[in-house]
């Protein structure tokens, strides 16, 4: 049974819980012994995009130290996932007290999705949602810059019920960015709306997005624009079609 550290994540934490107890039960069906460190906070991400590094190298060290016990670590979101894998060993890599905790980290952690795909090997085939939805699938940046790209639509579309739609520009940037959305609002807001154009013109109920903040930036602007798709993590969908109850902990 692999002991697995739920790196939950900021926006997941506090905006999104249902996906992470989603994230919590799946992972538990498929018999990991999940964990949910307590001491854990921001991976560091704003601070190291914004050029406070010495700010994101005391948040990278808690992490090495807190994560350290733990066989696997896994996150629902793809750009906090890149953040560990790409960023940290440029904050940590080079001190000799850090290098060797900082490349296990790496080498231990990994998005929801991929770890269901190329770790745990699962299969989704035989799940079935209650009735036909139509869904369509946003690729988020970050999750393909750590080579995650068509895991998610297959296990999507290996659902039941699933009706999958599939988005044009579906690998263009939603326009969040992090803190590039309160930056530079106007640019964000031109190309989250193209986005929701996208969305919008395949008539899908659903749109899945595998990282919080795309989830959040999309799902803002469709309700301003009265675009009615519902935006969903791939784990609440997982949840639904196996039977499980993610609206109690």
């Amino acid at each position: 049974m692999p002991s697995v550290a739920l790196f939950i994540t900021c926006l997941t934490d506090q905006f999104y819980p249902r996906v992470g107890v989603a994230v919590t039960k799946i992972l538990e069906h498929f018999g990991c012994a999940v964990h949910l460190p307590a001491g854990q906070t921001c991976c560091g991400q704003p601070f190291f995009n914004n050029g406070y590094h010495d700010e994101a190298r005391e948040l990278a060290k808690r992490m090495v130290q807190l994560f350290e016990p733990y066989e696997h670590v896994v996150t629902p979101s793809g750009s906090c996932c890149a953040m560990v894998r790409e960023q940290f060993p440029r904050l940590l890599g080079e001190d000799p007290a850090w290098a060797h905790g900082v490349r296990r980290l790496c080498a231990r952690t990994y998005e929801f999705v991929e770890y269901l795909d190329r770790v745990l090997k699962v299969d989704l085939t035989g799940l079935k949602l209650p009735r036909p939805v139509k869904m369509t699938y946003h690729y988020t940046c970050h999750l393909r810059g750590i080579g995650v790209r068509d895991e998610a639509a297959k296990m999507l579309q290996q659902i039941g019920n699933v009706q999958f739609a599939p988005l044009e520009k579906s690998d263009q940037c939603c326009g969040f960015g992090g803190t590039f959305a309160v930056k530079y609002p106007a640019i964000s807001g031109a190309i989250v709306e193209d986005k929701v154009n996208c969305i919008a013109a395949t008539e899908a109920e659903v749109a899945v997005c595998n990282d919080a903040g795309c989830t959040m930036n999309i799902g803002g602007m469709c309700r301003r624009r009265g675009v009615n798709t519902q935006m969903k993590h791939i784990a609440e969908v997982m949840a639904e079609a196996m039977g499980i109850n993610i609206d109690e902990w």
